[in-house]
């Protein structure tokens, strides 16, 4: 038996586009000489629709576009991902149908529906009631869509899908799915695919959803696993349609070696489809001369090409000759476009309006806080007059100790950065595709956000080495302060840190959505009240 994987870039409520890209890919595979073809979760109204699915509107499009996709069909079979009206509450399901000969004939509905980190589908789904099995082109195959294979062990769902289906004797199992990426993911991936065809005792393919989602990225990276190891894998981060046959030899992963390039492919994917997905043209970056403007303005080239991102410097009367050289060499290197505008005049005007609006300059921290927003005034106002969007440069360490401004350097359309840590910005900043356009010094001299003489980072801040282990422990891993401290963190910068997560939560709720790539982002699949009491600690 051939079959093919048809791991495709859908787009959330892109009937005509998805229909177009899956009725391609089954042809491709038709071509190739598939005796069965499959598609990822959801891939006729992208994944994942979230409050579209509560209107009547979008799923009666849902149904009309799995109608004409069945009317095109012939053989081979296709196995696609959609939703369908089902009696219960909520009155839908999703759903794997099962396509041959102008026909739907027959309907997996997914019977495990997680409420768990990113996801929210029992708010708008029913679980299936049973597993279904069929015989196409002359095996006995059953369909376990995503989360039903994500549950080895029992710990969250009292039913057991791989057990039923070994049960009924299944010869292969599909799993159409859309499992997002973070750090880690893909490793975790195989070993559990893996365990479930030797549970099954069958083969098992993954058709995996591929491309950006706002906060979410999609890998790919689909597979066939054998209950003696993973036979084949498709390549990470791009669609592509293979064909793979039963006698087939195994082949060797496809993804890449090293996990901080998953990430750089994952922001590069992450960007590239918001922009896409969006129809926005173009990006606005403020290049400070920093490591973080830098790296997002690698990225924004390498997702959008270097017609569309344009830079802009606006160094203040605190900004160092250096960061305005770093920021021009970034921008030539990418060959990007470049500009400058001072936000001097922009600062002193303000601070005598408010000198005679309340009888005082701002200072200290206003005053910092002020020549930020001023920067993402003139970066929102460009956007807005030239068209395309904000990119924002924060990174994971800023935004979760807060040491951010609200309506400056948080504003912008996408965080590239804000999952990743300080530290993870220099591991991808030294990655060997973005040599030649990082300076050196930007690398090397300590960070400054310089919004006032000589200051660095650490002034306010302790160091992100520090930081960021805290940060990783106390927001991915739920680990409390004495879990914390006994894994040898110093108590005072250990409350410190915690103190800043807490008290920060009303500024990130208020950032541009963050690109997911870690196991627990700010953002989606956090939930967090902001009106508490400080916790215990």
């Amino acid at each position: 038996m051939r079959i093919g994987i048809a791991q495709i870039n859908s787009t959330v409520a892109d009937f005509a586009g998805n229909r177009a890209k899956i009725l391609d890919a089954w042809r491709r595979a038709r071509n190739a000489g598939a005796d069965l073809v499959v598609t990822p979760e959801l891939a006729i109204c992208g994944y994942p629709p979230l409050d579209l699915l509560e209107r009547p509107d979008f799923v009666a499009a849902a149904e009309r576009s799995l109608a004409t996709l069945a009317s095109e069909i012939d053989t081979p079979s296709l196995v696609v991902g959609g939703i369908r009206r089902r009696d219960g509450a909520p009155p839908l399901a999703n759903s794997a149908f099962w396509i041959e000969r102008g026909a739907v004939r027959g309907i997996q509905d997914k019977r495990l529906l997680p409420t768990y980190d990113v996801f929210d589908e029992a708010r708008y789904f029913s679980p299936g009631e049973r597993n279904e099995v069929w015989e196409i082109a002359g095996r006995r195959v059953g369909i376990a869509i995503c989360e039903d294979l994500w549950d080895p062990e029992g710990r969250l769902y009292s039913i057991d899908p791989a057990e039923e289906l070994r049960a009924a004797g299944v010869d292969l199992v599909l799993s159409p799915s859309a499992s997002p990426f973070h750090r880690g993911k893909r490793s975790f991936r195989r070993e559990l695919f893996v365990e479930q065809a030797r549970r099954i005792g069958a083969p098992v393919v993954l058709a995996n959803l591929v491309g950006g989602n706002t906060e979410l990225v999609f890998d790919g990276t689909s597979l066939w696993a054998d209950p003696s190891g993973i036979r084949h894998e498709l390549i990470s981060f791009r669609e592509t349609v293979e064909v793979i046959g039963e006698d087939d030899p195994p082949t060797a992963s496809s993804g890449p070696s090293e996990v901080d390039e998953a990430v750089a492919d994952a922001l590069v994917l992450g960007i590239r489809d918001y922009f896409g997905k969006s129809g926005i043209e173009s990006a606005w970056i403020g290049l400070s001369g920093g490591i973080d403007s830098a790296l997002v303005a690698g990225l924004a080239v390498a997702a959008l090409g270097p017609d569309r991102v344009h830079g802009v410097v606006m160094p203040s009367r605190y900004s160092s000759p250096e960061s305005a050289e770093d920021a021009g060499a970034v921008a030539d290197a990418l060959g990007m476009n470049f500009s400058v505008i001072p936000i001097e005049p922009a600062h002193a005007g303000l601070a005598t309006a408010i000198l005679k609006g309340i009888g005082e300059d701002p200072s200290g921290l206003a005053d910092e806080n002020l020549q930020a927003r001023i920067r993402g005034t003139i970066l929102m106002t460009l956007s807005n007059s030239r068209g395309g969007a904000v990119l924002a440069t924060g990174n994971k360490s800023e935004i979760g100790v807060g040491y951010c401004t609200l309506y400056g350097d948080l504003c912008g359309a996408l965080a590239p950065l804000g999952d990743v840590s300080k530290l993870g910005v220099y591991r991808l900043a030294r990655l060997p595709r973005f040599a030649g356009t990082i300076p050196a010094r930007s690398l090397d001299r300590p960070p400054s956000a310089e919004l006032r003489p000589g200051q660095l980072d650490t002034d306010t801040l302790p160091p992100y080495d520090a930081i960021d282990p805290i940060i990783k422990g106390w927001v991915e891993e739920a680990l409390g302060f004495a879990e914390l401290v006994a894994a040898g963190h110093d108590p005072e910068v250990v409350r410190w840190v915690i103190d800043r997560i807490e008290g920060s939560e009303y500024k990130r709720v208020q950032t541009s959505p963050i690109i997911r790539v870690t196991p627990k982002a700010f953002g989606l699949g956090r939930r967090v009240p902001i009106a508490r009491r400080p916790s215990e600690i």
